[in-house]
């Protein structure tokens, strides 16, 4: 697995550990790779104990649901029985052909008809139980979202029943072997790199023993969504990947400053329809693609005060100062002030500009002029917390319309991963090569 935009490697090190995966995380600041490695450090301090303690809950779980089926199967077969005892046919015949009927077709023995009843018990346990070898009911729960032509499957697999078995049976076999045997190296699964990832990226400069692989990004900030994906198509070593982006307002987009610049890439639009059409959001619409609407809607409502005073900062800026673009930011200024004073002066030094040119009385003149009119402030952020969603599904529909471009993509789509009361920016883009590519 490669993780893109790691950061200190949250998800790069649950992948490795819980999953046994070999997991490469790159990120562009070292501070973040550095502290990866600390923390990738400490965890594999407890993780035996963590590893113990998620296997006797995996092993609970299954018992409790080979218990909850057992259960089913035998309230199935009590049915099954009653209507065949009220049945006028022969009682006998009619049991064999039931209970053959009934068995799977997979190189089963013919049962008696005095040991019906308890084979067919010992035959639905020994089905319940639990095997290593094979595939979980979680790993299995990815695909069963997937619709039925997402993976291809190869003609192979409609052959006998019975040998295809006997087939999957060693396969398992194997891959369980080869599981137990990488759990049991102490060797480190999860590698953090520290690299600027680009559309242009060559991943086996950075990774030197590069080989079949997914690609993840969880929360990739602005263009680093769009060039995950770019990547994704261009690398035949890249099988999959699964990309949740974030902060839309950092996307470059292509037809904001009407400058041509026909070989640059941008972060928006990546699908050949909108760039026929011209499309532009501009920064104001990014902006509000990334509220929180669910979030609004369940009582977390907007910070209005500080919003409001950055509306007034921004008047007395401009007014005073005569600016109206920089490229500099006041960032979380408001909930480290003790006051609109406060907050002012802290702001100008942050754009570095004079605040000596400003009284207090001055500056609370501005704020009683518009407070006022906060109400107003407050309807047009909730107007436009209405529309975010809207804004939000373009950008990620131009995304899905750039995969559905590729001729070696097999299957694409939008998945909701998260809650979004407790992670707005929720749904992940994900895609699987054909085999052809494989």
């Amino acid at each position: 697995v490669i993780d893109i935009g790691s950061g200190k490697g949250y998800l790069s090190s649950f992948l490795s550990m819980q999953y046994n995966l070999k997991v490469y995380g790159i990120d562009s600041s070292n501070s973040n790779t550095n502290g990866a490695h600390e923390r990738n450090r400490k965890l594999k301090k407890y993780w035996r104990a963590y590893q113990s303690r998620g296997r006797a809950n995996l092993k609970s779980q299954r018992l409790e649901k080979a218990n909850d089926r057992l259960v089913k199967s035998e309230i199935k077969h009590k049915a099954i029985d009653k209507k065949l005892l009220n049945s006028d046919s022969n009682l006998q015949s009619q049991d064999r052909v039931t209970v053959q009927d009934l068995a799977p077709s997979c190189g089963f023995p013919e049962i008696a008809p005095s040991e019906t009843s308890k084979q067919t018990d010992v035959d639905l346990v020994a089905q319940t139980q639990p095997d290593e070898s094979e595939l979980s009911e979680e790993a299995l729960a990815i695909l069963n979202a997937l619709p039925a032509d997402a993976v291809e499957v190869s003609s192979s697999s409609h052959g006998n029943c019975g040998e295809l078995c006997e087939e999957e049976k060693a396969q398992r076999k194997m891959a369980s072997l080869k599981i137990k045997a990488s759990k049991s190296s102490e060797s480190n699964l999860y590698s953090p790199l520290t690299s600027c990832i680009t559309s242009e990226t060559e991943l086996s400069d950075i990774i030197t023993d590069l080989e079949d692989c997914v690609m993840v990004g969880l929360h990739t900030c602005g263009d680093l969504a769009a060039n995950t994906l770019r990547i994704f198509t261009a690398k035949p070593e890249i099988k999959a990947v699964c990309s949740v982006g974030c902060c839309y307002h950092l996307l470059s987009e292509q037809f904001e400053n009407q400058e041509v610049c026909p070989e640059e890439v941008w972060g928006f639009p990546m699908c050949q329809y909108l760039k026929s059409k011209g499309w532009c959001c501009g920064r104001n619409a990014r902006m509000s693609a990334c509220l929180a609407l669910e979030r609004v809607a369940v009582g977390q409502m907007l910070p209005t005060e500080s919003l409001f005073s950055r509306a007034v900062l921004q008047v007395i800026i401009e007014e005073i100062y005569g600016v109206t673009k920089s490229d500099r930011h006041v960032g979380k200024t408001f909930s480290k002030s003790s006051s609109f004073v406060d907050y002012v002066r802290k702001s100008l030094k942050k754009l570095e500009l004079d605040d000596s040119k400003l009284l207090d009385s001055c500056i609370m003149d501005y704020y009683e002029k518009y407070k006022p009119r906060m109400n107003e402030l407050e309807a047009f952020n909730m107007l436009k917390v209405a529309l975010a969603p809207c804004i939000e599904v373009l950008i990620l529909l131009d995304r899905l319309c750039y995969l559905k471009e590729q001729d070696n993509i097999a299957w694409s789509g939008l998945v909701k991963l998260f809650d979004p009361v407790k992670s707005p920016r929720c749904y992940a883009v994900i895609a699987l090569k054909k085999q052809s590519c494989f």
